[in-house]
């Protein structure tokens, strides 16, 4: 049989272009080594972030660096092999992460953002998914004065994008989550308008299943080589070899390896994470999802117990886990909530896909036709995969675009 789109990539980007390919009239395979909403996406926070109108730029400032280098930071640790590996990408980062190139680079990201919430609900409805959502936002934790100032009016500002908060004080705050201890706290914002997701991976799992139900084709397979094909491609795998007019690649940190035959090599490079979960009882229920925006982690209440997530570790993809920054992070966590059995009897670790100019590739290849990227998201590809999707199925079927897809476009390195 031969599909008229192949979609390399089963997490939440993949999942959502191939919904939206499907829905509007394509036949559609999906592939994928593991099944939809079992790498990144199943272990991310749990945010749709309507917030994240801002990226994260490359630390420039001297006393920000000074933080980074004894590499005990429980927001973000570096392995050396990982730095010399990724080092062009990283120089980008840093040249990218000027003030006013950052100033530029977030109105463009902005424009992606703003329709990640409606996005998520279309695939919401069409998947009866919504008991999986909370609709009630979640709290960014401040311990020091300055930062709570900065978050205060880099709060206000997002008013004018439509993002909705309060400030809460502590009592404020510990009346939202009476089981916390906010001891070294002094205060928060409450991101109202954006979701909180209470499994991930079954929110992906919802979107593929009713991509089948659309009449979809979904194969767990490992591909092995990407071939064009006459005006289509030919896709091999460990069990199979399939056939498609077009292609897309959205297969998150993996992609540069599967296009880099075909003559790419866009600078992506990874970024780890880890989580473990904690069973729920009286004492440490919780509302909301709690960030605590100085030390750089997540706690967050999930179907498999209250989930702590770590910021990012600069690794490469098969380095073996090391649980030192989630081992800090937990020494931090269980100050604010008692956490005492955990679920797993190992903590998860995951890779998000990161671009050195903090925006995600969307568009097409300029070397082939009928060939198309959808990855590099960093740690938004879970808010953005529908977003994503749509803008991917617009381009494949020549329709009108929701917003400018140009500064998303591959070719944006290839002229540096």
């Amino acid at each position: 049989m031969r599909y008229e789109v192949i979609v390399i990539g089963a997490g939440m980007v993949g999942t959502s272009v191939a919904w939206h390919l499907q829905k509007n009239s394509s036949q559609v395979l999906m592939l994928d080594k593991k099944l939809p909403g079992s790498e990144t996406s199943y272990g991310n926070a749990g945010l749709i972030q309507r917030e994240a109108i801002h990226t994260h730029p490359f630390p420039r400032q001297l006393t920000e660096m000074i933080r980074v280098l004894p590499n005990q930071g429980t927001d973000i640790r570096y392995r050396i092999p990982a730095i010399l590996r990724y080092h062009q990408a990283l120089l980008q980062y840093w040249k990218y992460s000027v003030p006013a190139t950052v100033k530029q680079i977030e109105s463009e990201w902005q424009t992606l953002i703003a329709h990640c919430t409606s996005e998520h609900q279309t695939m919401i409805s069409a998947s009866g998914a919504d008991e999986l959502i909370t609709r009630d936002g979640w709290l960014q934790l401040h311990r020091s004065e300055e930062t709570f100032k900065e978050a205060q009016a880099s709060a206000i500002d997002a008013r004018n994008q439509g993002v909705e908060h309060n400030v809460l004080n502590l009592e404020e705050l510990k009346a939202m989550e009476p089981s916390a201890n906010f001891e070294g706290f002094v205060g928060a914002i409450h991101w109202k308008n954006s979701w909180q997701v209470s499994n991930p991976s079954s929110l992906v799992k919802a979107y593929a299943k009713n991509f089948q139900e659309m009449g979809g084709t979904i194969k767990e397979s490992d591909v092995k080589e990407i071939v064009q094909d006459g005006e289509g491609w030919k896709v091999i795998t460990d069990n199979d070899t399939y056939y498609s007019d077009k292609l897309v690649i959205a297969a998150g940190p993996w992609s540069n390896d599967l296009i880099k035959p075909l003559g790419y090599n866009l600078p992506l490079f990874p970024m780890r994470g880890y989580h473990q979960h904690f069973k729920v009882t009286e004492k440490n229920t919780i509302n909301h999802s709690m960030f605590d925006m100085d030390k750089g982690f997540v706690m967050g209440p999930m179907q498999q117990g209250i989930r702590i997530t770590t910021g990012a570790e600069m690794t490469t993809m098969d380095a073996p886990k090391n649980f030192g920054q989630l081992k800090t992070v937990l020494k931090l966590a269980r100050k604010i909530l008692p956490l005492e059995d955990a679920v797993e009897s190992e903590a998860w670790a995951g890779s998000r896909p990161c671009m050195p100019d903090m925006k995600p590739v969307i568009g097409p290849a300029d070397k082939h036709d009928k060939l198309w990227f959808a990855f590099g998201h960093s740690h938004q590809g879970f808010t953005l995969g529908p977003m994503t999707g749509r803008l991917v199925e617009e381009m494949i079927h020549e329709k009108p675009l929701l917003v400018d897809v140009a500064p998303f476009s591959a070719q944006r390195f290839s002229k540096k």
